[in-house]
């Protein structure tokens, strides 16, 4: 049955059970975002709505790349990394002293790319303009509109929800566009809005996105690059967990965990995850084809984490060298532990190589070439927040009994945390499971929420401390020069006076 549009715009439709428009996967996520001039002639049919979908992806995985935020937001400003070892071009960063002096003429600057919020509006911008321009499309130009509509209408919400959710991770307070105005070019007429008012959005968003999305993927090449009833409800759950609703979030956990789409992988073979769409995986960010893989010898996430025998342009020491402490101690103390064994090369030295990313090629004169996709959602992870839901609300049998079965995964016992500590062994699991794959740092945050413990550092919380915590030292600043630009912006409250 054809859709009412009107009542679409009134979103009072909750769409069922749909299919997803087959294509393929890496043609699909290097479109470009559509251009003003283009939009002009744009939007006529069902090949043109799949390319204006693929430019948020496209647009999405140029933001999660530019300065590698995605590693530099979710794992740097950790224990992950001592203060006392240097860290190539990120030491700002990891020490958490963002309030570092960049001119405005710097555009290229690391510290100033990270702080500029409007590449991720450059993706919300995109996901608007899908879901403006997708429903004036006529119905004749759809092969079959109501799998194809409900499709990209279900993808641009979900980009939209996740652009949303990582910026009040990152900022806290940030604008919100209300509506799907094509012509916003610019921020210079927005406030910030509180930072609940943002998650609110990103919930909205990702309700709408739910109505519209199956859990089916039409062709093996789509599986886990194009977001599905999964990928929104695994993102539902990460949204819940931020706010402090675990009971909401283990329910959205629970959706993606008991509707059988996904399976661990054989923890022996642990690096086939990271080579991209593994069973295990609900949602990547595509980047393991020719035309979108990163240059791993000058600036991609290989480049700091590998050294000598993979990486040849570094040697001796990789460019950031972790904190051997955490990652011995903390986090992979038990020599029996396959992720630890199969996840790196030369534990013991100085300067341990993680290989999740060494999936580098050197067929071009160049330069090397990363594969690796961004694995932003995966089982394990999504188990272990369920968990950590769990434990919140003190249901340490069911929290302890998928704690146990993550751990039995990687070939180690059971945990010996009393049920008053079971909240901290899940989220230091969560840090070996998920080590480098952008969530320490979040991790960690709600850590200090719930339980009041600091770990930003090995020693005494020396990134944040627990007075610096209550102040909000975790949201990051705004780059100046953007407020200078619209003074209806205000810069985020801790980084006030460090910035003045």
């Amino acid at each position: 049955m054809k859709k009412d549009r009107k009542l679409y715009k009134l979103q009072r439709l909750v769409i069922c059970f749909l299919l997803i428009v087959s294509g393929s996967c890496s043609d699909f996520l290097d479109e470009d975002p559509i251009s003003d001039v283009a939009d002009q002639t744009f939007w006529n049919n069902e090949e043109e709505a799949n390319s204006g979908v693929a430019g948020c992806y496209s647009q999405l995985r140029k933001t999660l790349n530019s300065a590698l935020a995605y590693y530099a937001y979710g794992d740097l400003p950790t224990d992950v990394f001592a203060s006392d070892r240097d860290i190539v071009d990120y030491n700002y960063v990891q020490e958490v002293d963002w309030g570092l002096a960049v001119a405005a003429t710097e555009t290229n600057a690391i510290m100033y790319r990270l702080r500029n919020f409007q590449y991720f509006y450059a993706t919300i911008r995109q996901a608007n303009l899908c879901l403006a321009r997708i429903p004036t499309i006529p119905e004749d130009n759809f092969a079959d509109y109501d799998a194809a509509f409900n499709q990209f209408m279900g993808e641009a919400y979900f980009v939209r929800a996740f652009s949303y959710f990582y910026m009040a991770r990152v900022w806290g307070d940030v604008p919100i566009i209300n509506d799907n105005t094509v012509d916003v070019v610019d921020l210079n007429d927005y406030y910030r809005d509180d930072k609940e008012r943002v998650i609110a959005k990103a919930i909205e968003d990702c309700q709408a996105a739910l109505t519209h999305l199956s859990w089916e993927y039409l062709n093996a090449e789509d599986v886990a690059v194009r977001a599905n009833a999964g990928a929104a409800w695994t993102l539902l759950a990460n949204i819940y967990a931020w706010q402090g609703d675990y009971e909401n979030c283990e329910r959205a956990a629970e959706m993606v965990l008991s509707s059988g789409n996904y399976s661990y992988v054989d923890r022996n073979d642990y690096l086939d995850i990271f080579s991209g769409q593994s069973s295990e995986s609900i949602f990547e960010i595509a980047q393991n084809a020719d035309n979108e893989a990163n240059a791993a010898s000058a600036g991609g996430i290989s480049n700091y984490l590998l050294r000598d025998d993979y990486l040849t342009t570094v040697t001796d020491a990789t460019l950031w060298p972790f904190d051997t402490l955490t990652l011995r101690q903390t986090l992979f103390n038990d020599e029996n532990d396959l992720r630890r064994t199969e996840g790196f090369w030369q534990f013991d030295d100085d300067y341990p190589v993680l290989l999740k990313y060494a999936n580098i090629d050197y067929s071009t004169d160049t330069y090397a070439l990363g594969f690796n996709n961004i694995v932003i959602f995966r089982l394990a992870g999504i188990a272990l927040l369920q968990a950590e839901a769990q434990a919140a609300q003190q249901k340490y049998a069911q929290a302890r009994q998928t704690l146990d079965y993550i751990r039995g995964l990687a070939g180690i016992e059971p945990s010996e945390a009393p049920d008053s500590e079971l909240f901290e062994a899940i989220i230091d699991e969560r840090g070996r499971e998920l080590f480098m794959e952008g969530h320490r740092f979040y991790d960690l945050v709600r850590l200090a929420r719930e339980k009041n413990i600091f770990k930003f550092g090995s020693s005494d919380s020396d990134k944040i401390s627990e007075a610096e915590f209550q102040e909000g030292k975790y949201y990051w600043p705004v780059q100046p020069s953007i407020m200078e630009v619209n003074p209806l912006l205000v810069q985020t409250e801790y980084w006030r006076s460090e910035m003045e």
